[in-house]
């Protein structure tokens, strides 16, 4: 009888143990919400890949937490703020960090 409840007792601390393992915290991102980035990721980028004005393969696209990151090149300020707006648009966007650069002319 003992030995039932010692192994109950330490299969609830291991399942305890392996459910906090996918919990998030301050720094690191549980399970569901690294596939709601990747999610996310996805949809910004195919919404630029569709808009023809957008060199879409100069634009970066990272997601943490919902905020979307722009990294890349693009041709002008122009397309900066539009490659910023297209990634706004998208359901379940926080917010858009745009670190696009302007590429040096010549």
């Amino acid at each position: 009888m003992t030995r039932h409840i010692v192994f109950r007792f330490l299969a609830s601390i291991m399942l305890i143990a392996a459910i906090s393992g996918c919990a998030a915290t301050e720094t690191r991102r549980s399970a569901g919400e690294s596939v709601d980035d990747a999610t996310l990721t996805t949809r910004v980028k195919s919404r630029i890949i569709q808009d023809q004005s957008l060199e879409a393969l100069q634009i970066d696209v990272d997601t943490y937490r919902g905020v979307v990151q722009l990294n890349g090149f693009v041709d002008s300020a122009e397309s900066a703020a539009k490659a910023e707006k297209v990634a706004d648009d998208v359901p379940g966007v926080v917010s858009v960090k745009n670190n696009l650069q302007i590429k040096p002319k010549g």
